[in-house]
């Protein structure tokens, strides 16, 4: 039987001690409280914030309740970063459900209406895109499949038309459209068919992958090399079958990789030059041609994920009245909740939005309308992030720069004050790589700031956005919780070495440690503050928590509880019904650590010497001097098993002073102790779920203070000096 929350308590509190003892067995920590090594400065309602996300068609109006909101908002969070989800399902937004085609047969490329009418903008939904030409990308791992071997000759894909000279004002050449065939393991490969849509390839390679990494997701380890016979520079369009090779090319993935369009219309007609730029695609086989003229297909065509996998440079955002995808209980098919509905609902706190705007999937003059609409209203917005993860959508970064640059103008035309960013990266730890350039260059961010610099446009990123989900598979050991915060702090060394203008602000615009177990354990709680004070301590301008709604559906790899990514679990109507580990350390780091008021508070380094035999350290501590004259630190405890007593002092290098929390201090504390995880799928549940425990104390320079094992702690109080020279 588990132990009764009132026994855990005594326990607790017996363990929770503050002890006036010799100090020589004691571990330390230290903060560097000189005034000039200050290294953030900040406000917690601007810095320590949320995520509002796509949820299911059916949970709006229960997210939205007032009552929902009042218990959402008891975490403390300051400002909402808005996400942007149809990007990353291969959808066109239509983020007002009223606007005008540019066919009015319901057809072509959707505007939404800019101009406020008596209707709020409750709900707003996703299109399924049928120029499509991914199976899967890092959005769409269960939903959606290709039109290049769906198996259907009256389907095609195409390529995003603002990415033809006639958008990007350069040459084909410089924005080569491409797409890549993955047999899955490697075969003998010496031909291929193109079904050419309208409008074809001029020029074109097929190419094969060479070399150990994987051709999408290690793109700097290997290389493409043309098939001997790969080369076309006066394509016609039609069925054209290639023999690529007199002998067998063994190898997994194949590239067309196009450089010219015959910029012919496709099937849409003339009427709209969109239609008549860029490549389209109707099928492809791959695979090996006989001597007598006998074509072997190696890849499977259907119209599902069963399908050969097929990725693609970029779609046409192209769609119809007809493309509307709804459905029930799924995120694929949900609510972008409407624009209305989430200023006026209270889940902003009356605090500037991040907004985004889609842009991998949508049109320049859809984005300005929706801008337009959001300034007409006067809605608060700090920041506009522009679409959401390329790199997932295995955007190159020269694309993804021009895109940025045509919606840049057509926004800055609304309002020339408006901060735009991005590129909004998946949570990734190391450098995000691509396929290398004329240069060999193969940084994604490197590239893209060099674009946006030689264009003379790099005013035009106001801040940089990124997202930080650290860890990988569906089993988070505990081991993993020491890596943080040098997760958060390297990616962000690296943004910098990438060549990010210094002074741009840095936005983590959506985080959580895992879509596993361990996100409603206690370890949820511990990593959240260990990755907030670090990215705080790595200069970061504002991170956000993923997500404020508690929608808590199976992970769809994972078997395991329905708390994941979220603060609360809910009911079968998407309810609350009880808080997870990470709505307690919510509050601990908004509104004991950090005092919640919109005041600056400033930031230093604090180090300990609390290590395993391995080397990792167990306790890491992150320092305030906030404006009411506290001194706040927020301690975490990553040793599972152990407590740990830890001396604390501050010193100021300047003021050759050492000095010591003293007189009242007030300890809080979350732990193990206080809240434990019983993991069962939708009935997963904590007992005992809190509260933290509180502690009045008075204290003086050779106070001990007691870390319970697993656990997050917050001390406060106010300084009082000795002499460096004073040995306490």
């Amino acid at each position: 039987m588990p132990m009764r929350l009132d026994s855990l308590r005594r326990l607790t509190f017996s363990v929770l001690y503050v002890a006036v003892c010799t100090l020589a067995a004691a571990q330390n920590v230290q903060v560097d409280a000189t005034p000039s090594h200050v290294v953030n400065s900040f406000s917690p309602l601007y810095a320590l914030g949320s995520t509002v996300d796509r949820v299911p068609s059916n949970a709006t109006d229960v997210f939205f309740r007032p009552d929902q909101i009042a218990q959402i908002q008891r975490a403390g969070w300051g400002v909402i970063s808005y996400r942007q989800n149809t990007d990353l399902f291969v959808q066109a937004w239509h983020w007002n459900p009223q606007g005008h085609w540019s066919d009015p047969a319901g057809r072509g490329y959707f505007v939404g209406d800019a101009t406020p009418t008596r209707k709020m903008i409750r709900h707003s939904y996703g299109y399924s895109l049928p120029h499509r030409g991914f199976t899967r990308n890092n959005g769409t791992e269960f939903d959606g499949f290709s039109r290049l071997d769906d198996g259907d000759p009256n389907t095609y894909w195409k390529s995003n038309p603002y990415l033809a000279k006639q958008f990007t004002g350069e040459n084909d050449s410089l924005h080569p459209q491409w797409v890549v065939i993955n047999l899955e393991k490697k075969e003998d490969v010496n031909a291929i068919r193109i079904v050419w849509a309208e409008p074809y390839a001029t020029a074109y390679r097929v190419q094969y992958w060479v070399g150990d990494g994987d051709a999408m997701d290690e793109q700097d380890k290997g290389a493409w090399k043309d098939f001997a016979s790969g080369i076309v520079n006066d394509g016609k369009g039609g069925t054209p079958t290639i023999r690529l090779n007199n002998t067998f090319v063994n190898t997994k993935y194949v590239r067309i990789l196009m450089a010219q369009s015959s910029n012919t219309c496709d099937t849409h007609g003339s009427s709209d030059p969109r239609n008549c730029v860029g490549y389209a695609i109707r099928e492809l086989h791959l695979g090996t041609l006989t001597e007598e003229g006998s074509f072997n297909d190696l890849l499977h065509h259907s119209p599902d994920q069963k399908q050969t996998l097929i990725y693609c440079s970029s779609v046409d955002p192209w769609h119809a009245t007809s493309d509307l995808y709804v459905a029930p209980d799924r995120m694929e098919s949900g609510d972008q909740p409407g624009f209305d509905l989430f200023f006026t609902s209270g889940i902003t706190r009356g605090l500037p939005a991040i907004i985004p705007v889609a842009m991998l999937y949508s049109t320049p003059e859809d984005a300005a309308a929706q801008m337009t609409y959001i300034k007409k209203r006067r809605y608060p917005v700090s920041y506009i992030e522009m679409g959401e993860e390329p790199d997932g959508q295995y955007m190159l970064p020269e694309d993804y720069a021009t895109l940025y640059l045509q919606f840049a103008t057509t926004l800055h035309q609304v309002d020339p004050n408006f901060k735009l960013g991005g590129p909004v990266f998946e949570g990734v730890t190391e450098d995000i790589k691509v396929w290398p350039d004329r240069q060999g260059r193969t940084s994604w961010l490197g590239r893209f700031l060099d674009y946006l610099k030689a264009h003379g446009r790099i005013q035009d990123l106001s801040f940089m956005s990124f997202e930080h989900y650290p860890y990988d598979g569906c089993e988070t050991p505990w081991k993993n919780l020491y890596q943080e915060p040098e997760l958060i702090t390297h990616i962000m060394k690296v943004w910098r070495d990438d060549g990010l203008p210094p002074g741009t602000p840095l936005l983590d615009t959506e985080t959580n440690d895992h879509g596993g177990e361990a996100a409603d354990d206690i370890f949820g709680a511990l990593w959240l503050a260990d990755s907030f004070g670090g990215f705080l301590s790595a200069g970061g301008t504002s991170t956000h928590y993923y997500h404020d709604f508690p929608y808590s559906p199976p992970h769809p790899a994972c078997a395991n509880s329905w708390g994941t990514y979220h603060m609360f679990m809910t009911d079968e109507h998407y309810q609350i019904k009880q808080p997870t580990s990470q709505f307690f350390a919510a509050q601990m780091i908004t509104q004991e650590w950090a005092q919640p008021k919109d005041a600056p508070h400033k930031q230093f380094l604090a180090a300990s010497d609390v290590k395993d035999l391995d080397g990792n350290v167990l306790v890491t501590a992150y320092a305030l001097e906030r404006p009411d004259g506290q001194w706040s630190l927020m301690l975490i405890n990553k040793d599972h098993d152990s407590p740990h007593a830890v001396h604390i002092s501050f010193h100021d290098s300047e003021g050759s002073r050492k000095m010591y929390l003293m007189g009242p201090v007030t300890t809080i504390t979350f732990g193990k102790a206080q809240y434990q995880w019983h993991p069962n799928r939708k009935q997963g549940h904590a007992d005992p779920d809190g509260p933290p425990l509180r502690a009045a104390i008075t204290a003086d320079q050779n106070t001990l203070y007691n870390l319970p094992a697993a656990s997050l702690t917050v001390i406060r109080g106010k300084l009082r000096t000795n002499s460096v020279s004073q040995r306490p």
